[in-house]
Formats: structure tokens, C-alpha cells, sequence
């Protein structure tokens, strides 16, 4: 069945490849951005609407009397932001889907695998933190108006343009110049990577599904390797074999506080999910791409597009101090 889908984002990471699934299935899809070019560009089927997606205003202006079938909100990060959205679409969308975090899950974890009854609980990073107070208030909009909320967890979900380590690019740099690259903790920690096409499987399966209404989805997959296999395949892809360095993640969000916050309070765990909920609503979701296929896309992804290749200097100094200071040890 064809549906009115608005994607409020759209042209992200996590969400170009929904939008560009969702209209492969036929649907009806609007988007709401700022209109600014993107890497990921989207179907010419798609209508635009152009508007911050965090002013309410302006978010209420582009939409005006529109009505949807399904509104999924990919740009909230505050309760302020879905206290709007509750206002704006109460009574005029079937499904409000919301995507959460799954950093907000209980930090250390108590037990994995990670399911959608672990406490949310994360003392370290206020951006979980925030995701959590805006998924509490859209299960009072349930409960007590029946506003029609569906929260999705993505964890940690990639394309193309999006590398997985620390430094990003400047990783593979220091690896193509013979440079050591610094890994949190010993290596074997397991962190689950979920290629976009994989997610928006799952993801665009929940749109407009009636048994998601009232309910939250973990959307991660099973794909969980150690950072050791994810620095080391992205070695393989762009070429090298790279020297990995280990330092305390506590140490790093000390010598780098910017990292620290989604370091020690997300990628410093292992962190191991069941989908089991949202498959029994969507059995085609699995993962088919692996991060040693991802990193292959990836390399070949930047090396074709060098005005993405950007190195962060007072990065490459911090890991250049943390290395320095590991080898003193």
C-alpha cells in the first residue's frame, strides 16, 4: 500500500538510504531539510520542502495544513524539538517514528545482548541523555493522547562517507604515512556497525506497520567486531597494514575531552544487540554487509572524492601525544 511519508531530514547518513527505499516501494515521500547540497543525493521523485528542521516555526510553516501517513523525525535532539512535533502533527500523521539512539541504553551494559527492556541509563553523555527525555516524552503523548509514536535505536550506522574510527580520515592518513593509529582500550571490545542499506531494511518495514504503534525498536543488526578487526580492515582496504596503538579510553577523554563524552560513554563498551522485536515485524531485516565489505566502499568512496579527504592537524597532534605517551610505558 502506497503511503504519504515526510522524512524531517532526509538526506543523512541513516536516513538518504530509507528515503531512497522507501520510494523504490512506491511510497509517497516529501522531504524537510535546509536544502543544502549533500553526498547523498536524493530520488527525483522526491518533493522538498525547505526548512530548519529545528525551528518549529519554520518546520510548521513548510508543512502547513499537510497531513501524512507517517512522519519520521531523523532531526530531533531535544524534548523541545519533539514537544513541537507533537503539537505540530497531533491528528494529522498515523505514525510519528522517532530515531533515538541506542547510546541510550544502560552504560555499562549489565548484560548483552542489548534488548529494548535494558534500562535507558547514560550518566556520561549528555547527547544520550537528551534522546532519553525525548523518548519519555513521546510515551506520555501515547499514554495519555494516543499520539501515534513509534522510537526506533539505530546504533552506530554507516555509508560511504561515514568512517567509524576515532579520527576518521586522519586515521587513514597517519595509516598511508606509516603513522601508528590509537585504539580505545585493548582492541577486543565488540562494536556493532550497521550498514544504512541494511538499516533502512528494517526501518522503512516499520513505516505505516500497525504494530508499531506505542512501541520501540532496536534497528542494529548482528554484525559486532572487535575495533582491532575495524582499524585493520580499514588498513586493508586503503592499501596498508596498520600499527595499532593501545590506550585507556579514560586516558584519551582526558588528553581529547571532545571525544570523551561518546568515547567512555558508548564506544569504550561492548555493546551487542538482539533485533528479535523488530524482525518478527519485518523477517526480510538482516545484515548483509559487513564492515570488511563497507571499508572496501568506503576507501574507494574518498579516494575518488579528495575534497572529503580532510585531516584534523590538532587530531593527528592529540593521537601523535597518546602514542608518545603509550611508548613511554
Amino acid at each position: 500500500m502506497t503511503s504519504r511519508i515526510l522524512f524531517i531530514g532526509g538526506s543523512g547518513v541513516i536516513s538518504a538510504s530509507s528515503v531512497r527505499l522507501a520510494v523504490d516501494r512506491g511510497h509517497r515521500v516529501t522531504v524537510l531539510n535546509r536544502g543544502r547540497s549533500s553526498a547523498r543525493a536524493l530520488p527525483a521523485e522526491v518533493e522538498t520542502l525547505v526548512a530548519d528542521a529545528t525551528d518549529p516555526a519554520a518546520v510548521a510553516a513548510a508543512v502547513g495544513d499537510r497531513e501524512f501517513d507517517v512522519v519520521a523525525q531523523f532531526r530531533a535532539f531535544l524534548p523541545e524539538h519533539v514537544g513541537s512535533d507533537i503539537e505540530t502533527f497531533a491528528g494529522r500523521t498515523g505514525q510519528y517514528v522517532f530515531i533515538s539512539s541506542a547510546s541510550a541504553y544502560q552504560k555499562p551494559p549489565s548484560r548483552v545482548p542489548v534488548t529494548e527492556s535494558t534500562p535507558l541509563r547514560n550518566p556520561f553523555w549528555r547527547y544520550s541523555r537528551d534522546k532519553i527525555a525525548c523518548e519519555d516524552l513521546l510515551v506520555a503523548a501515547y499514554r495519555d493522547r494516543g499520539f501515534p509514536a513509534t522510537i526506533v535505536r539505530p546504533s552506530h550506522t554507516y555509508d560511504k562517507t561515514l568512517l567509524p574510527t576515532t579520527g576518521g580520515w586522519t586515521d587513514v592518513a597517519r595509516m598511508r604515512s606509516g603513522k601508528p593509529v590509537v585504539v580505545h582500550g585493548d582492541g577486543t571490545s565488540q562494536w556493532t556497525l550497521t550498514h544504512a542499506d541494511d538499516f533502512a531494511v528494517a526501518f522503512v518495514g516499520l513505516l505505516g506497520h500497525p504494530s508499531a504503534i506505542g512501541e520501540d525498536f532496536t534497528i542494529t543488526g548482528t554484525h559486532a567486531p572487535t575495533w582491532n578487526q575495524i582499524y585493520t580492515w580499514l588498513g586493508e582496504a586503503a592499501g596498508v597494514e596498520p600499527e595499532l596503538v593501545h590506550v585507556a579510553s579514560d586516558t584519551i577523554a582526558t588528553v581529547a575531552p571532545e571525544i570523551g563524552p561518546g568515547l567512555v560513554g558508548d564506544k569504550a563498551h561492548s555493546m551487542v544487540f538482539d533485533c528479535s522485536k523488530v524482525q518478527a515485524l519485518v523477517p526480510e531485516f538482516a545484515t548483509t554487509i559487513s564492515y570488511h565489505d563497507g571499508a572496501r566502499e568506503q576507501i574507494a568512496w574518498f579516494d575518488a572524492n579528495p575534497d572529503a579527504r580532510v585531516t584534523d592537524a590538532d587530531l593527528d597532534a592529540v593521537f601523535d601525544r597518546l602514542v608518545a605517551g603509550a611508548r613511554a610505558f
